[in-house]
């Protein structure tokens, strides 16, 4: 068997935040997880978004530590269209998160912003440009 991708884990040290910012994008997170250790939720077509509290890590991994510098994964959200782009970035900062990038039109035909979520991770928001043609 081949293995497949099927599950992207994220490691909070807000449990009730980090569901909070990902309900905000449309992820299915289970009503009354925002206290739980694990929480999963499934996607459509199947893929699983998993969150574990720190604490969780450091119960099989003593040694583990938050990281420090840059992102190591980064999550992207398509977006409807450009203006959705806008529209979800100024939600989610309104509501208190931190735009880490500003919406703006990309060089490779995306409308293109980037939102920390609670623990500093970036989450890249973007929809495709209509083609030159179509504009």
């Amino acid at each position: 068997m081949t293995p497949r991708l099927d599950s992207v884990g994220i490691v909070t040290s807000d449990m009730a935040a980090s569901l909070d910012f990902y309900r905000r994008l449309g992820v299915p997170v289970p009503d009354g997880a925002e206290s739980a250790p694990h929480v999963e939720a499934t996607l459509p077509g199947g893929m699983r978004v998993l969150w574990d509290t720190e604490e969780v890590i450091r119960s099989f991994d003593p040694e583990w530590t938050r990281p420090q510098g840059g992102d190591r994964v980064g999550l992207a959200f398509l977006c409807e269209s450009p203006a959705e782009v806008d529209t979800v970035y100024d939600g989610l900062v309104a509501a208190g998160y931190t735009g880490s990038l500003k919406p703006w039109n990309a060089e490779w035909g995306q409308r293109y912003a980037v939102v920390l979520d609670p623990d500093g991770c970036g989450v890249s928001l973007f929809a495709f440009l209509p083609a030159a043609s179509e504009a």
